[in-house]
């Protein structure tokens, strides 16, 4: 991991498209702006792991309700 130390303003630059910009701290928090083309998928990390686990669990809900109407049409 990477740390790096940015005063309010101050830009981050990730590859040659991507800039991320401290808009401002304030206490424990700090607003960040994100500058970049719009086929790069922006998102919070624990959003990330929500869709995830989403998915997971709708996968999952499908197998099982795909079994049990296949059990049922065995009957």
């Amino acid at each position: 991991m990477l740390v790096i130390r940015r005063k309010s303003g101050e830009v981050l630059l990730i590859g040659r498209d991507v800039q991320i910009e401290v808009l401002e701290v304030t206490g424990s928090q700090v607003k960040l702006g994100v500058t970049a083309p719009k086929d790069v998928l922006i998102m919070r990390k624990e959003v990330h792991i929500t869709r995830q686990q989403n998915a997971a669990a709708s996968a999952e809900i499908s197998s099982l309700e795909l079994a049990r109407l296949a059990e049922q049409f065995c009957k």
